[in-house]
């Protein structure tokens, strides 16, 4: 997947509940190393980050980009198990095409773009294969699709009664809302710029609550491990020894 040679920093905004107005931020910058993702902690809000601590972060990622590029048994199994989460990402993606009936709304400009916008409610045939699939049949909300592109633009949804989730051995309760733009970052690429999420139930039998918002940006290609691992090398060398990481 080319996305698995893109970097970007993610902040992600967290409440205790839709109704507190306090903030828990983290900033992370996540970058591709082939069997996954390594997310490196930044500076939060300006304040001043331990440089030495930040070195050593990306001294270990280094020294993985070269151990990944490896042809070992280790290296395969690594890439044999990124793959299945790949593949079982993508056979849930397909399976919204059998779980939803789309019906075309109408048509929104995003700025010069003209995007198509179709409800999206339940199959009432369709049958989960999966623990991961029940959710689809109590959800229903929007997408929009960019016209030019047939990319998915946005999508949100709110879920439309409880729903437990044996795999997890949650419930989510009714009225649970997601939302996700994507915007094209790249010629041909197009990937999250921000969701939120405000998901509340309970598990084992006590409460939870996500509700957070996620901001997706600065993203840049850096290649295959072969070519991610300069990216570090390069990085490294430029970067102080007696400086915070700003």
């Amino acid at each position: 997947m080319l996305l698995d040679q893109f970097e970007r920093v993610q902040r992600v905004e967290k409440r205790k509940s839709a109704d507190d107005p306090s903030l828990e931020i983290k900033r992370l910058r996540l970058f591709p190393t082939g069997t996954g993702v390594d997310k490196l902690i930044l500076p939060d809000d300006g304040k001043p980050s331990n440089s030495e601590t930040y070195r050593n972060d990306l001294e270990k990622l280094e020294k993985y980009l070269v151990w990944v590029v490896q042809d070992g048994a280790p290296q395969r199994d690594a890439y044999a198990k990124a793959e299945r989460k790949r593949k079982e990402r993508f056979e849930l993606i397909e399976a919204t095409h059998q779980a939803f009936r789309f019906t075309l709304e109408g048509k929104e400009m995003r700025g010069d773009r003209t995007l198509l916008r179709y409800s999206m409610v339940p199959n009432p045939a369709y049958r989960p294969t999966t623990r991961n699939t029940i959710l689809f049949t109590k959800v229903r909300g929007t997408i929009w699709i960019d016209e030019q592109a047939t990319e998915l633009a946005k999508v949100e949804g709110s879920v439309t009664e409880d729903c437990t989730i044996a795999l997890f051995l949650a419930k989510v309760y009714k009225g649970s809302h997601f939302m996700q733009e994507r915007y094209e970052i790249a010629p041909g690429i197009w990937e999250p710029t921000f969701e939120q999420y405000d998901f509340d139930g309970r598990k084992y039998m006590v409460p939870f609550y996500i509700h957070e918002r996620t901001f997706y940006s600065d993203y840049k290609r850096v290649g295959a491990p072969k070519e991610a691992v300069e990216v570090i090398r390069a990085e490294l060398s430029n970067l102080p020894a007696d400086q915070p990481v700003q």
